[in-house]
């Protein structure tokens, strides 16, 4: 009987956690699918109001799942996303709320997503200014986007990134060699809109590298 008990509590808890884990995948993918929308589809004037009403979908969301670093490092990714179309003071403290959740999220699980939190970091650390307005530090930036590169060598944003910084510091050849893997990077299923959205950044970028070469 003690048994038959344990067995079936142990079948109550492994369904209470799968349908834990398949609530936190939706939201995920809800957060990635509302992201892209805002980033790349959402008119210009319209998308500052649009990334505060996802952040607080995105807070949400961390707060139903505390013990995951996933809702972290997208909550982080919409504050920056924030921070980069407010501009200004403002965007400021954006961005250092975005890099306190991406360590947040290293400290409970440094893998998720990919490589992600490094990624994140690395692009906050180049685009935010320098000492002693923000923190930025392309050294670290650099650190970190080659963390994040280990761990997704194949990635389309980690090239990205990488080769964005490349492009920033002048080193066009790098650039253009971290763009084009970048480009040659596989589609992301359910991923089409961030996806298109990226590869337009990267062309963009491929074209100023080239032609400063």
């Amino acid at each position: 009987m003690k048994r038959l008990k344990f067995a079936l509590l142990f079948a109550a808890a492994a369904a209470v956690n799968a349908h834990a884990d398949q609530g936190l995948d939706e939201a995920i993918v809800r957060l990635q699918h509302e992201w892209a929308i805002v980033n790349y589809k959402t008119p210009e004037d319209r998308r500052e109001s649009a990334f505060e009403t996802l952040a607080g979908m995105a807070q949400d969301v961390s707060q139903r799942y505390p013990q995951n670093a996933e809702p972290l490092v997208w909550q982080a990714i919409v504050l920056a996303s924030e921070a980069k179309v407010k501009g200004g003071f403002s965007a400021l403290g954006l961005a250092k709320d975005a890099r306190n959740l991406l360590l947040a999220a290293e400290k409970i699980n440094p893998n998720a997503l990919d490589g992600s939190i490094y990624t994140t970091l690395g692009s906050l650390y180049y685009k935010v200014p320098g000492w002693p307005i923000g923190f930025g530090d392309h050294k670290k930036a650099k650190e970190y986007l080659e963390k994040a590169l280990k761990m997704n060598p194949g990635g389309i944003d980690a090239n990205y990134f990488y080769g964005d910084l490349m492009l920033t510091d002048g080193n066009y050849a790098a650039a253009i060699s971290y763009l084009k893997k970048a480009l040659a990077a596989p589609p992301r299923p359910g991923r089409e809109v961030a996806d298109a959205g990226r590869r337009a950044e990267i062309q963009t970028d491929l074209k100023k590298a080239e032609e400063s070469r």
